[in-house]
């Protein structure tokens, strides 16, 4: 079955005919359609097929395998589902997830990782469980050291097959094998299919189904895509510019290294968003507590290198921001599959230099995703903005019950002109926007940068060759309308 053969928007859930308390979840959930991947796997890994599912984070993977898998569960003691992933933020994420999908029926299940109890972990599992999420490390040693006894999962799933192998797992996955049923059913998913993964899968698996998203569904359809043409100097500035103006719940800012993620996020705490920062230096504690912050709205801002790309699935997360355009297209699918989950749109920001274009215009060419060219708003267009939305405000305030004694206090020294202008200075206070009022390259100038840059493309390669022949003979050597309810400085929380 192919991705061009599927009208997805003819396929619904109901036509799986999976258990009414699956369903319950599901409407819980508020899904409406499958996505491509759900739609072409939970038929086949119902019917008890082995699946080789490649798809990009954020497309339903979790579902994909999860919905199936608890709908052909006997659902008694003992563990029925092993699902390998390659972090314990992941494996968090997607017990989560499962769980949330089997409530109704009572599926139990045990997320086994390292730096937690080895005894708690088994006898969380010795007790009943019938689905195990774990990291490669951590199984391993449980199994080699014969500590788990009659474990027998009829399906095992490889998430993120492609990570495990950037991560250098790929050892510790064929030494768990040797300890699982050769009877089973077998279920890999992964982003890309290098070769080493479709060897795994060919040892591993029997007769599986491919199943594949085409270019055009890498990315999702609900993510709008912008990116913004700065000076190399300027992107702290654009940052937060970009901040202001937009309207975001949560927002996931990626930088490149450990030490770009804690300077960051210190200078935006010290604008007044509630920045946090999460990279792999972090205790596996600190980066729970970050998570954990997330999720229950305590931070609107995680700053991040890309090892949180794939370990956090949090639906409601709006904008996505990339401070530098990312290595190579597969971390901007995975970085970008952050946002615009479960249905909910979202926003993916990329901030490139001139000299970064050319990376930029291959990702795109790549990932074949509709890239809309923005100009960064003034500082000027902002704070108009920002009034607008303090004049709506307040026009929509309910009046409280002790405000007309602080107006009766105030009348006392204050005529009721001079109250309002007050009043309204101080709420303005709020809407202070910070650096200069042009940031990026203007219009006219980023123009003449691109044509500058088309003539020196088409005629370049003659060009390096009489450059290099010179010196050897000279012996050379439209972002958001509005600001956000939740706050008066466009994003900004004090």
């Amino acid at each position: 079955m192919s991705n061009e053969t599927i009208q997805n928007d003819q396929v619904t859930f109901e036509s799986f005919n999976l258990k009414s308390e699956i369903m319950q979840s599901i409407a819980y959930a508020g899904f409406k359609v499958p996505s491509p991947i759900q739609a072409e796997a939970i038929p086949l890994i119902i019917d008890g097929r082995d699946v080789v599912g490649q798809a990009h984070t954020g497309t339903g993977k979790t579902a994909a395998f999860g919905l199936p898998l608890l709908h052909n569960m006997s659902l008694s003691d003992g563990v029925e589902v092993l699902v390998i992933v390659p972090t314990r933020e992941l494996a968090n994420q997607v017990s989560d997830e499962i769980f949330k999908y089997g409530k109704k029926l009572g599926a139990r299940t045990v997320t086994v990782y390292g730096g937690s109890s080895y005894n708690r972990q088994i006898g969380l599992i010795e007790r009943g469980a019938q689905i195990v999420i774990a990291t490669p490390g951590r199984l391993k040693d449980i199994l080699s050291r014969n500590m788990l006894k009659n474990f027998c999962p009829t399906t095992v799933v490889l998430d993120e097959a492609d990570e495990m192998l950037d991560m250098g797992f790929l050892d510790d996955i064929n030494e768990i094998f040797e300890y699982l049923p050769s009877e089973r059913q077998t279920l890999l998913f992964s982003a890309t299919m290098p070769p080493p993964i479709k060897a795994l899968a060919q040892r591993i698996l029997n007769n599986p189904a491919f199943i594949s998203i085409t270019k055009e569904e890498t990315t999702n359809k609900d993510i709008e895509q912008q990116y913004y043409v700065i000076e190399e100097s300027e992107r702290d500035d654009a940052a937060i510019r970009l901040l202001d103006a937009q309207e975001f719940d949560k927002a996931i800012l990626f930088c490149r290294t450990k030490r770009e993620v804690d300077r960051l996020s210190t200078v935006l705490s010290s604008v007044g968003y509630n920045a946090k920062g999460l990279h792999g230096d972090m205790e596996q504690r600190q980066r729970e507590a970050v998570i954990k912050s997330l999720k229950d709205n305590k931070v609107d801002i995680l700053v991040a290198t890309d090892v949180a790309a794939r370990g956090i699935h949090i639906n409601d997360i709006t904008h996505v921001f990339n401070y530098h355009i990312p290595f190579d297209p597969e971390s901007y699918v995975h970085r970008i599959g952050r946002t615009g989950r479960a249905g909910q749109k979202g926003i993916a920001i990329t901030l490139v230099t001139p000299m970064e274009f050319k990376e930029l215009q291959r990702i795109r060419k790549i990932v074949g995703s509709d890239m809309a060219q923005q100009f960064i708003p003034t500082k000027s267009q902002v704070q108009s903005k920002q009034l607008n939305v303090l004049i709506e405000q307040i026009e929509h305030q309910k009046i409280f019950d002790e405000a007309s004694q602080i107006s009766e206090a105030l009348s006392e020294d204050l005529d009721q002109a001079q109250i309002i202008h007050k009043l309204i200075s101080l709420l303005m206070k709020h809407t202070d926007v910070k650096g200069p009022n042009n940031i990026g390259i203007a219009p006219q100038r980023l123009e003449k940068i691109m044509q500058a840059m088309e003539r020196n493309g088409n005629r370049g390669g003659g060009n390096r060759s009489r450059s290099r022949h010179h010196r050897r003979r000279s012996g050379g050597s439209s972002s958001s309308s509005r600001s956000g309810e939740r706050r008066h400085s466009g994003g900004r929380r004090r």
